[in-house]
């Protein structure tokens, strides 16, 4: 398995993040992924990336679709991977109705659509081609008017890979069909196989590949206990973060996340929870969260239990192991970083040795 990390820009102190990433290259790690969210945008924080690193891959984890024209992504896309010289993997994802529309003001309506028709419109543009399309969702050059089908006069140098950040059953569908990678979360390796493989793998075939086509990209916490009693205070600790996830992430009515641990044995409490938090009960939504709902979507536990998680991990087809290290401090989360990278190996190289 590989090894990669998420940050977000805004998400600390940039100097500190700069430094989290150039030593988490220097610990081999391979990916590290730049998300948006609702804060900074990825494709400026990973051109200064670019500059300050040397061998690992760097990837935008995801830019929202419904933020920019497919032509847009298409150019930042050429530009970051000629800035890293080939180190760029371009990673998408439709995000949600309350970012989509609460945040940017534009329609969250056809996501699948919009995926499928960016993909391919970035595709034209990367191969260099006259930029000619028409879609449900994009007609370019737009008709009726003055412009004529062009191309862009910044060239490919590189292979640009594209992942997608899916979750529900169509676009994972649509996953398995287009896409180079799956940026996935919310992943519980006993339930993935209804809940996500089999849609993949459908996707898959109907495009004559196999899983061997698709890079399977799974992130989760990652922290280390040295007792009992470290154990349960970090899940305690970690509760709030679920039952926002669960009941937060997401408008009323549409939240792709409690979905898919729906999707996964969870749906009762998952249903609980959101009901809870939608109506303002944080602390009642946090206590709805079992210890065995936080252990099975994390990698949260002492060095052995992380380490047989791993396994877990492996066997049911992740590729890359996306790690979002615990700690109070950056020494701390490189700490932790250092001690999960060098367990992804040891199992890895479990594996070839088998």
């Amino acid at each position: 398995m590989r090894t990669a990390t998420t940050i977000e820009a805004s998400g600390a102190p940039w100097p500190e993040l700069v430094q989290y990433v150039t030593e988490a290259e220097r610990l081999g790690l391979d990916i590290c992924w730049v998300a948006e969210a609702w804060g900074a945008e990825a494709p400026s924080a990973l051109g200064y990336l670019a500059a300050r690193t040397d061998r690992i891959l760097l990837g935008s984890g995801v830019i929202q679709l419904a933020t920019r024209t497919p032509v847009a992504i298409a150019r930042a896309a050429l530009t970051l991977s000629q800035l890293s010289e080939g180190r760029f993997l371009l990673g998408l994802g439709p995000s949600g109705p309350q970012v989509i529309e609460g945040l940017h003001g534009v329609p969250f309506a056809r996501p699948l659509t919009r995926m499928r028709e960016t993909v391919e419109i970035v595709r034209q543009a990367v191969a260099g081609e006259k930029i000619d399309y028409s879609g449900r969702e994009f007609t370019v050059p737009l008709p009726g008017g003055e412009g004529r089908p062009m191309r862009l006069s910044l060239r490919a140098e590189h292979d640009i890979p594209v992942h997608l950040a899916t979750l529900s059953p169509k676009t994972l569908r649509l996953t398995g069909e287009i896409a180079d990678g799956w940026l996935g979360t919310s992943f519980v390796p006993e339930g993935a196989k209804e809940a996500y493989f089999d849609h993949l793998d459908a996707g898959l075939a109907a495009a004559g590949r196999t899983r061997a086509d698709l890079d399977v990209c799974q992130g989760a916490e990652v922290a280390f206990a040295e007792d009992e009693d470290a154990l349960r205070a970090m899940v305690a600790g970690r509760k709030k973060e679920l039952a926002f996830s669960l009941g937060g992430m997401g408008s009323t009515h549409t939240n792709f996340y409690n979905a898919a641990y729906s999707r996964q044995g969870w749906a009762e409490a998952a249903a609980a929870v959101r009901e809870r938090w939608q109506a303002g009960d944080r602390d009642g939504a946090a206590g709805l969260v079992t210890d065995a709902m936080v252990l099975a979507t994390t990698l949260i536990g002492t060095e052995d239990m992380v380490r047989e998680r791993l396994r877990i991990w492996q066997a049911a087809g992740v590729d890359t192991v996306r790690l979002y290290p615990a700690g109070d401090t950056p020494a701390a989360r490189l700490a932790t970083l250092e001690r999960a990278v060098d367990l992804v190996r040891q199992v890895t190289a479990e594996r070839t040795a088998a």
